[in-house]
């Protein structure tokens, strides 16, 4: 089945892009243009370079010259009708309709799932030593993880007990999801770390809070993100304490892999105007997925041509390591800012600003 075979079921989408991964056989497919869409711009001929236009104009360079082109940016909001691809899976339902709210033609392919760990003997160590108050304070990375960690203490403890244990812990939490999951829990928290929290909001937050949260010769754990975080866990050694990493879920691609195929092989025919990044992952994945079938340096090519927006400094590091230019990063990482500030932005193309990066 092509890309534009997988449409939502609901009718907030019909009519305003595809959402990939919701495949019904026989299903008619829709044009890659919102319903509102004036007919010439279903028209082949009339199809401009969307991407390449708006990052000249973003740059300061001169406004589109194209009069179609023009006109479809004055009189639609927004994104404009570009077509947006984002390779978000847990929210991905939430992405497409924000995209469409602004103005966008949604593109969503799914790329990973999260695959909770069988205990491992190291989160079996974790739970035990916060039971036993063997760690000076305990890092919780995501909302996820946290309330994985919970489940998975049910087998050497009561919920109660374990809950009671960790609140006796000093409690680091690097951004709101893990904050969300201890207020969830009544858990008090020593230190929330500021955005855009990456490694080094967590570091500095440690630094400037010392006499609260003690490295030197203390035991820190570290419930991982997904993925480690071998930066951090240098830093803190540095600083005199002894790290304990513990993975309790990890990232996996998703079942369905033929939507994430079938998303890079329309990036790669030049039918994205701009690609959203939610977390670092999601490129590794898609990288992955067109190495897989064969296009891997076409894939990185076509992302040159179009619009990259990442929600983040560490996405951003990872995208850049892989020699992607990175055109557009939110004032705050987060899903709304990145797709609403994006899509501000780039509707503002006709009159330039004097940066490309949001919030700059």
């Amino acid at each position: 089945m092509t890309l534009t075979g997988y449409i939502t079921e609901s009718a907030e989408y019909k009519g305003k892009g595809d959402f990939l991964g919701n495949a019904v056989p026989g299903r008619a497919a829709l044009r890659l243009a919102p319903a509102s869409a004036p007919r010439a711009l279903l028209r082949k001929e009339d199809h401009f370079s969307s991407a390449a236009r708006l990052r000249q104009a973003l740059k300061g360079g001169p406004k589109l010259p194209n009069t179609f082109a023009s006109a479809i940016l004055v009189s639609m909001a927004g994104f404009n009708g570009l077509r947006v691809l984002s390779f978000e899976s847990r929210r991905a339902r939430e992405i497409a309709q924000l995209i469409s709210n602004n103005g966008g033609t949604p593109l969503v392919a799914p790329s990973t799932r999260e695959v909770a760990e069988t205990p491992s003997e190291d989160e079996l160590k974790l739970i035990r030593g916060i039971l036993d108050k063997a760690f000076s304070a305990v890092i919780f990375m995501t909302g996820v993880g946290a309330r994985a960690l919970l489940d998975a203490a049910e087998r050497v403890c009561s919920r109660q007990e374990f809950l009671a244990a960790l609140a006796r812990t000093r409690v680091i939490v690097r951004g709101p999801k893990p904050a969300a999951a201890m207020r969830e829990f009544n858990i008090p928290i020593a230190l929330t770390v500021p955005e855009p929290n990456t490694w080094r909001e967590i570091v500095a937050a440690l630094d400037m809070n010392r006499e609260k949260v003690p490295l030197a010769g203390s035991r820190i754990a570290v419930q991982e993100h997904g993925e480690p975080s071998p930066q951090l866990y240098e830093a803190l050694r540095e600083r005199g304490a002894q790290v304990f990493p513990v993975r309790v879920y990890r990232w996996e691609l998703p079942e369905d892999t033929g939507p994430l195929k079938d998303a890079v092989r329309c990036l790669i025919r030049g039918e994205v105007d701009v690609v959203l990044f939610t977390a670092s992952v999601q490129f590794a994945h898609a990288v992955r997925i067109a190495d897989e079938i064969g296009v891997a340096e076409d894939f990185k090519k076509a992302l040159s041509r179009a619009l990259v927006a990442s929600i983040g400094p560490t996405t951003s590091e990872a995208l850049r390591s892989h020699g992607v230019r990175v055109d557009l990063e939110p004032s705050h990482p987060k899903m709304g800012f990145l797709v609403k500030e994006a899509a501000e932005r780039l509707g503002r193309a006709g009159a330039p600003p004097p940066h490309p990066r949001i919030g700059a």
